[in-house]
């Protein structure tokens, strides 16, 4: 006991504190819960919505400057229409409005199901250049289908939204079984054009209504 006593007297300091040394993944046991100012990650769940045939997901609180990056995470989109796309726009208003000037680049791969076609392309149909039309972050050439099989999932990043001194950068990575069974992925970046924060972010179908979760990250 003495020995054990000495050794971790020598990780205290005069003034009382245990040096990170002393603290090692068995030098704590049972622990079952953590003082709530202890960081235990770098992305905070901010919010959450799942759509069940609706329209559209909008995120209207919660993007600030709390955090200098945020990102949604989709899970299990599906379209109620056959042969659409997914796509995004941001709003400086609080969502009463989303119109924001953007430009944009698509590249896109694809394989389908029977391994007789390929492609790897950049999808200038779906480029914008100063536009505030939606984006279209998956489907170019290869529209979502309706099938249970034929769900999407994937990525949105959004750089400083709340910025009042530059422009809001994006990127997004998606992926999906498309409506004529080819294995599509979907990358697209781009700039929202404007100085004024960023607050609201809306996601939809091109057309029809939509299933599936979308949750919104705030990145540490």
């Amino acid at each position: 006991m003495g020995t054990i006593t000495r050794s971790f007297a020598n990780n205290i300091t005069t003034s009382g504190v245990l040096l990170p040394a002393s603290l090692t993944n068995n030098s704590i046991a049972n622990v079952t819960a953590y003082n709530a100012a202890i960081a235990t990650g770098n992305m905070v769940l901010i919010s959450s919505q799942t759509a069940s045939n609706s329209a559209s997901i909008s995120f209207t609180t919660g993007i600030d400057s709390t955090y200098k990056e945020y990102q949604f995470w989709f899970v299990d989109i599906h379209a109620r229409t056959d042969e659409v796309g997914f796509s995004f726009n941001t709003s400086t208003d609080g969502g009463s409005n989303y119109n924001t000037t953007k430009t944009t680049t698509v590249f896109h791969a694809y394989h389908d199901e029977a391994d007789t076609q390929t492609s790897l392309s950049y999808g200038t149909a779906r480029d914008l250049a100063q536009s505030t039309d939606f984006q279209t972050i998956l489907s170019s050439g290869t529209p979502l289908g309706n099938g249970a099989d034929e769900s999407m999932g994937g990525t949105l990043q959004l750089f400083n939204p709340a910025s009042t001194t530059y422009v809001k950068h994006f990127i997004s990575s998606c992926t999906a079984n498309s409506a004529e069974n080819f294995q599509i992925v979907n990358y697209v970046a781009g700039y929202m054009n404007t100085t004024s924060a960023v607050n609201a972010v809306q996601f939809k179908m091109s057309s029809g209504n939509m299933d599936g979760t979308i949750l919104m990250y705030g990145i540490v």
